[in-house]
């Protein structure tokens, strides 16, 4: 209980109205200098859901605003590889485990949810850690982890593979989703109708990363990059940096969230992903398409544990776009928020969704759906 109070004690300072208001007047006194409209991407689906429930979007002046990024995971996941899932689940002798936000994602005809419903074992874990433990006390079953994430997550995959291979359990595998941050930043700022100015970078994926996997936007594309906390006060703190820099016609990579984030980032977590995974070709992202370099997959060695090998005549590799309606992938690039999409809180609700951005805790639909939008 001490422990928790303390935690509490400690989120409060960030959250702390007085401090919020004064970077908010720092800004609009930034943004008086600015020549121009000035748009900043906040890449991590996390950062969205801070920006609209603590109300900052009303706090800015006109001159700036936010517009949402690819960095939420259960987003970005393409319709083929929720059936891949989906096909795997209902496969006899066979227990499905991932992280909960999966369970509603429609792929092109059902859900995992959906499955479930119908009888096949899926299982929704908090650490993938967990899946030792079904493993163990199943052993007459397969259990395939469905791993998905950014480099936050990866290395809780690799650390599973890790426990797998030394207690040298035999009835467990993996089907691979983890993807990468930089390469969609990049397919985003090549794309000539993009409007962004300048990033708020993903914390959890930089305590893993390290913030120089960022050098090359300030050198190769003449764009900010501040990487920011969760809080409200470090998402202010952050936009007065970007602000700053522009100002000061200075150009980098810049880290507010000092207390966990370095240059290097975690090597130990970087060594383990090295062991077990390499970049894959591509990536098919929902509502973006083809990535280059921008996923990981299992290395030769280790190949023997992928469930897309083994049961690679049960998957289908059609693609599958979104439904007609639905303009996930418009949001996820930044040329929309939720509010633009005709079925936005309609058709389209966090019980009943038609695209992936209304069912993850880190979708943009979600948050604007959760909080309310400004008019």
């Amino acid at each position: 209980m001490k422990d928790r109070l303390e935690l509490k004690d400690f989120y409060s300072g960030f959250r702390q109205a007085e401090v919020i208001k004064s970077y908010a007047k720092l800004i609009a006194k930034e943004a008086e200098k600015l020549n121009s409209q000035l748009n900043i991407m906040e890449v991590c689906g996390g950062h969205t859901h801070t920006i609209m429930r603590y109300g900052l979007k009303q706090l800015l002046p006109p001159n700036i605003s936010f517009i949402h990024g690819p960095g939420c995971p259960v987003c970005v996941m393409p319709k083929e590889r929720i059936d891949h899932a989906i096909a795997l689940a209902q496969l006899s002798n066979i227990i499905l485990v991932t992280l909960g936000d999966m369970i509603k994602v429609p792929g092109s005809q059902s859900s995992l949810q959906d499955v479930r419903a119908n009888g096949a074992d899926v299982r929704f874990v908090y650490s993938p850690l967990d899946s030792i433990k079904i493993a163990k006390e199943n052993s007459d079953k397969t259990i395939i982890f469905f791993a998905i994430g950014f480099e936050t997550t990866t290395p809780m995959t690799s650390a599973l593979i890790n426990q797998v291979i030394i207690q040298d359990i035999k009835n467990m595998l993996f089907h691979i989703n983890h993807v990468t941050v930089p390469e969609p930043m990049k397919v985003l700022l090549d794309d000539k109708e993009n409007k962004i100015d300048a990033f708020i970078a993903p914390a959890h994926v930089s305590v893993i990363t390290g913030s120089k996997i960022y050098d090359e936007f300030p050198r190769d594309y003449q764009k900010p990059v501040v990487v920011s906390g969760f809080e409200p006060v470090d998402m202010m703190e952050s936009l007065f940096m970007i602000l700053k820099q522009i100002n000061e016609k200075r150009c980098e990579v810049e880290v507010q969230y000092s207390r966990s984030v370095t240059k290097d980032g975690n090597r130990r977590a970087q060594r383990l992903n090295d062991k077990f995974f390499e970049k894959s070709d591509s990536f098919r992202w929902r509502g973006i398409g083809d990535i280059a370099q921008s996923s990981f997959r299992l290395k030769d060695a280790f190949r023997h544990l992928d469930a897309e090998v083994r049961y690679r005549d049960k998957l289908s590799t059609a693609k599958i776009d979104d439904h007609k309606l639905c303009i996930c992938g418009d949001i996820l690039k930044g040329k929309a928020n939720p509010k633009d999409c005709r079925v936005f809180g309609t058709v389209c609700k966090p019980s009943r969704p038609l695209g992936s951005c209304m069912v993850s805790s880190e979708g943009a639909c979600s948050a604007y759906y959760r909080y309310g939008d400004s008019p």
